[in-house]
C-alpha cells in the first residue's frame, strides 16, 4: 500500500471517529457507537473509502493497548480484591454458558460437524473489555464497585478466551486436544499475572529517579512509559496472555493503590507528583489512538458478505444472538449480594463481543471450518451484541443512578 494512501486513511478514521462520536453524543447516543459507526460508513460495509490493513491493524492494538493501561492506572485494588470472587464467577460463567450453549444450539439442533459446533461456542464465550470499558468511562462509572467486577471478569474472560483459541486451535489442526499445551499456556499467564506488576512497578521506581534527578529534556515521562507499556504487552504475549493483559498489569504496577513495592521507595507527596505528571502527558496520547481502536471494529464488519437471503444465517442469528445476550447476562445471577438492576447492568456489561469475536469468527473461516452462510451469522451476532449493549448500560445505569440518589 502507497504511504499516501495510508495517510489519507488514517485521516478519514480520525476525522470521522470524531465526527460521529460527537454527533452521537449530541443524540444521546454511547459515543463509542459513534466510532464503531464511523468504521462501518467509511469501511467495506458502505462507501468502502478505507480497508484494513496491516498498519491500521498495529495502530488499532495500540489504541486498545493504551485504553488497558489507562484502566489499570485508575483500578482501585482494593476494590478489585474485594469484589474478586465476584469477577472470577461473572468470568466463569460467562465462558462456560454460551460454549455449551452455542454447541448446543449447533450440534444438536442445526446437526453442524463437531468442530464447526465447536468453533460457535468458542466465538460466543468472547467479551470485548475495550467496548465495556469504553461504555463505562462514558458514562462516568469506571471506578465504581460495579465497574471493578466488570473490568475483573473481562480480563479474565480475556485470558479464558486465549487458552481456549489454543485448544480449538489444537483440535482443529490435529485432531485431538494436547492437554500439556493448554497446562503450559495456562502456567504461563499465571506466571505473567503474578510477577509483572512487581517487575513493572520496580522499573517505574527507576522511571521516577531518573526523571526527578537526571533528566535534560522534556517528554521523558510519556516517551519512557509508552515503551516500559509496549515491553509488557510484548512480554503478555511470549507468556501467552493477551497483549492488553500485559498493558493493564504495567497500569496496575503504576496505579495510586499499587503500594508494594513502588511505594515502599517512594513517599506520598512523591508518588503524587508522579501521577500529576504523567496522567496529562499520557492522555493526549490515549484520545489520539483509542479512536482507531473503535473506527477498526467498524471496518471488520463487513455488512455485504452477509448472505440475508440463506434461511439458516437467520434461523442461527436469532438463536445465537439469545444465547450469546442471555448466556453473558445469566452469569450475574450467580453473583450474591447485588439488587437486580445492578446484576442487569454487570451481565449486560460483559455482552459486547467487538473484535475478540470477530477474531474467533475470522479465525473459523480461515481454517476452513465455517461455511459462508454460518460465518455471516455469528458476524452478525457480533454486531448485535456489540451494538445493543450500550444502549441499554445508559438507561440502566442512569436509572441506577436515580435510585441510589432518591433511596
Amino acid at each position: 500500500m502507497e504511504i499516501h494512501q495510508i495517510i489519507l486513511g488514517l485521516f478519514l478514521i480520525l476525522i470521522s471517529a470524531r465526527f460521529f462520536a460527537e454527533l452521537f453524543a449530541h443524540i444521546g447516543i454511547p459515543p463509542v457507537l459513534g466510532e464503531v459507526f464511523a468504521g462501518i460508513v467509511i469501511g467495506p460495509s458502505l462507501l468502502n473509502l478505507v480497508q484494513p490493513n496491516e498498519i491500521i491493524k498495529i495502530l488499532a492494538e495500540i489504541g486498545i493497548i493504551l485504553l488497558l493501561f489507562e484502566v489499570g492506572m485508575e483500578t482501585d485494588l482494593d476494590k478489585l480484591r474485594r469484589e474478586g470472587i465476584k469477577s472470577v464467577l461473572l468470568a466463569l460463567a460467562g465462558v462456560v454458558l454460551p460454549f455449551v450453549l452455542g454447541f448446543a444450539v449447533g450440534y444438536y439442533i442445526f446437526s453442524l460437524p463437531l468442530l464447526v459446533s465447536l468453533f460457535i461456542g468458542g466465538t460466543l464465550t468472547a467479551t470485548s473489555i475495550g467496548i465495556t470499558v469504553r461504555v463505562l468511562k462514558d458514562l462516568k462509572a469506571e471506578k465504581s464497585f460495579l465497574a471493578q467486577i466488570v473490568i475483573g471478569a473481562a480480563v479474565l474472560d480475556d485470558i479464558i478466551g486465549v487458552i481456549l483459541l489454543v485448544i480449538l486451535a489444537d483440535f482443529a489442526f490435529s485432531g485431538r486436544v494436547d492437554i500439556f499445551h493448554a497446562v503450559k499456556a495456562t502456567a504461563l499467564v499465571l506466571v505473567f499475572l503474578v510477577a509483572a506488576p512487581l517487575l513493572a512497578s520496580l522499573l517505574a521506581r527507576l522511571i521516577y529517579i531518573y526523571d526527578a534527578k537526571y533528566r535534560r529534556l522534556p517528554g521523558f515521562i510519556p516517551t519512557v512509559v509508552i515503551s516500559l507499556i509496549l515491553l509488557f504487552a510484548y512480554i503478555a504475549h511470549i507468556f501467552g496472555a493477551p497483549e492488553i493483559v500485559g498493558a493493564f498489569a504495567a497500569g496496575v504496577a503504576l496505579s495510586r493503590s499499587f503500594f508494594v513495592p513502588f511505594a515502599a521507595f517512594l513517599k506520598r507527596e512523591e508518588k503524587e507528583r508522579f501521577f500529576r505528571d504523567l496522567e496529562p502527558q499520557m492522555k493526549p496520547l490515549i484520545y489520539l489512538f483509542t479512536p482507531i481502536f473503535f473506527v477498526s471494529v467498524g471496518l471488520a464488519m463487513n455488512l455485504r458478505e452477509i448472505d440475508y437471503s440463506s434461511p439458516l444465517f437467520w434461523g442461527l442469528t436469532a438463536i445465537l444472538f439469545l444465547v450469546a445476550f442471555f448466556g453473558k447476562a445469566a452469569g450475574a445471577y450467580l453473583i450474591r449480594d447485588l439488587s437486580h438492576i445492578e446484576r442487569l447492568i454487570v451481565g449486560i456489561a460483559m455482552v459486547p463481543r467487538g473484535e475478540v469475536g470477530l477474531i474467533f469468527a475470522e479465525l473459523g473461516r480461515n481454517a476452513k471450518i465455517f461455511a459462508n452462510d454460518i460465518y455471516s451469522a455469528l458476524v452478525f451476532v457480533v454486531i448485535l451484541t456489540t451494538l445493543l449493549p450500550p444502549f441499554l448500560l445508559k438507561v440502566l445505569y442512569k436509572r441506577y443512578v436515580q435510585n441510589s440518589e432518591g433511596g
